[in-house]
């Protein structure tokens, strides 16, 4: 299973940069098909909670070499350590 753990933007279809941690995943594919990938995103404190409204809209999320890919956040969860969005990734993992 590949693995992915750094700094990175979440972009919003209007423009919206949101600066953050993005933690990773992709697991085999399945005869020959796109490698499934998820994984959290926490915005960064200067970011505060992140895009409002987001869970079920897709976002592109910008990783620090340039690379993109296409996510739809799944949930969003708060507690003492912040903000964290669950994210399902769209076609070929970025990583």
């Amino acid at each position: 299973m590949a693995t992915f753990r750094s700094a990175s933007v979440l972009l919003s279809s209007d423009g919206t940069r949101t600066p953050g941690t993005a933690a990773l995943f992709a697991e085999p594919a399945r005869k020959g098909g796109t490698r499934p990938w998820a994984g959290d995103f926490r915005p960064a404190n200067s970011a505060g909670n992140g895009p409002k409204n987001a869970v079920g809209k897709t976002f592109t999320l910008e990783l620090p070499d340039g690379s993109t890919g296409r996510v739809v956040v799944q949930s969003l969860k708060s507690g003492r350590g912040g903000v964290v969005l669950a994210l399902m990734g769209e076609d070929t993992p970025p990583f």
